[in-house]
């Protein structure tokens, strides 16, 4: 079934290197113009090239978007309302909790806990 699949969809490992590269080139020409325009006539600093733009744009996901890492994902813990939450006991919100905090966190422990093995 899955041969097949690859079979059909064949024309998806030519696509998906041109589309990567694509979106690359536009997020850095973006990048690149956004800066040349705005912050040079703001705070006086200097134009970038393309690839100091590339530059930018790593950076930012290294900084700001985890880089893939355990816990890295838009996590919003959500927190039981209404009815749920009034019928929980003490126990149960406890691990409620530290659910949350295993799934947003990357399975961190808090600070005084050790970790569980399992």
């Amino acid at each position: 079934m899955e041969n097949n699949w690859v079979k059909r969809n064949k024309w998806i490992y030519f696509v998906a290197p041109l589309a990567l590269v694509l979106f690359v080139w536009i997020g850095g020409e973006v990048v690149m113009r956004l800066w040349n325009w705005l912050l040079p006539a703001i705070f006086g600093w200097r134009l970038i090239t393309f690839w100091q733009a590339i530059g930018l744009l790593v950076l930012c996901r290294i900084l700001f978007g985890g880089c893939g890492a355990p816990g890295s994902h838009h996590c919003k813990p959500q927190r039981p309302t209404g009815e749920s939450g009034k019928q929980m006991t003490t126990e149960e919100r406890e691990k409620l909790r530290q659910d949350l905090r295993s799934r947003c966190c990357g399975n961190e422990a808090p600070v005084g806990e050790p970790k569980e093995q399992g």
